[in-house]
């Protein structure tokens, strides 16, 4: 398994990914500084958890966003372009391939948004300290749980990356992948008078499980189905 993932990850030359995700860790940097320091309609964030909240939303949509991205890199493009046969030809295990491929699309996602919380947040913690923006002092107690909270919400947000799975493969098509993320995205965490679907703990459960149901649905009977045009 390892062994697959490793050629996995040298066949699409992932450190490009790893480029463009830091990227949109810079661009969310800085979207949160614009709205940190905007006046215009009074203080932006009143506390520390408006500030995580924001970062984290900002996160989870992104990176979902970019988790359909390699879904369509990785599977539907091979399945598309009929690529994917010549692989099954191998002795290669169907079922060890999807799940090596899944895996990396799932830990690159979940990772992306851990970090991307961390390094955001860490870095306007530390201009507050300078300019003030907003008014609390940190605790460890708020620390804590807003490293579980992280840790959590980028677990839900990694399986919620995996349901345009299940739209794109219909017709192989990577266009519909990606709009299905962003129907996703706009859906879940489109804040209007400071209440998401998000917010509402039932919705990404619900969805999380329904994206681990996707991925195993994916390559569970992989082993004795035909690839079709």
């Amino acid at each position: 398994m390892l062994k697959l993932i490793q050629l996995e990850l040298r066949k699409y030359k992932i450190k490009g990914y790893i480029w463009g995700a830091l990227i949109a860790m810079a661009c969310i940097f800085g979207l949160i500084c614009l709205i940190a320091f905007d006046r215009s309609e009074g203080q932006a964030f009143r506390d520390s958890e408006m500030l995580f909240f924001a970062i984290d939303t900002f996160s989870k949509g992104t990176f979902i966003v970019f988790a359909s991205v390699l879904l369509s890199r990785f599977i539907i493009d091979e399945y598309r372009t009929k690529s994917i046969t010549v692989l099954f030809m191998y002795l290669i295990n169907r079922k060890k391939l999807m799940v090596a491929k899944l895996f990396i699309v799932f830990s690159f996602t979940f990772v992306s948004i851990v970090l991307c919380n961390l390094i955001v947040g860490s870095l306007m913690l530390l201009i507050n300290h300078f300019y003030e923006f907003m008014n609390e002092s940190l605790t460890m107690g708020l620390v804590r749980r807003q490293a579980l909270a992280i840790i959590m919400n980028a677990l839900a947000a990694s399986f919620i990356g995996l349901i345009p799975l299940f739209f794109g493969m219909r017709k192989y098509s990577t266009a519909t992948t990606i709009i299905t993320s962003v129907l996703i995205v706009i859906a879940i965490f489109n804040v209007s008078d400071g209440f998401s679907l998000s917010s509402i703990v039932a919705v990404p459960i619900a969805l999380s499980w329904f994206g681990a149901i996707i991925a195993y649905a994916s390559f569970h009977n992989i082993e004795r189905k035909d690839i079709n045009p």
